[in-house]
């Protein structure tokens, strides 16, 4: 079982302040979560296979096809600066 002396850790590990009204009632919810665990750590789960998902998720995507945009001007003229042909961004890098 946790104690607020952990929940304090915890807290100070977290760079939080607890009211002690927070502290008891973390102390609790985490005693209850600890608890929890321990439960499952009692089930056999030594044939059951690793996973990320309780069901398995396929992705369907499409390939990607490059085709030239027909309206380039629309695109350039939507944008806040532009120069020449080209898209004008800020300078993210600095030169140090």
């Amino acid at each position: 079982m946790i104690d607020r002396e952990q929940v304090r850790k915890v807290a100070h590990l977290a760079r939080l302040e607890l009211t002690p009204t927070e502290e008891a009632e973390f102390t609790t919810q985490l005693g209850d979560i600890l608890d929890y665990i321990e439960q499952l750590s009692e089930l056999d789960v030594s044939d059951i296979e690793p996973t990320t998902r309780a069901i398995d998720v396929i992705n369907i995507t499409r390939e990607d096809v490059l085709q030239p945009y027909q309206n380039r001007e629309a695109i350039l003229q939507s944008s806040p600066e532009q120069e020449g042909d080209f898209f004008r961004v800020p300078k993210i890098l600095s030169e140090e």
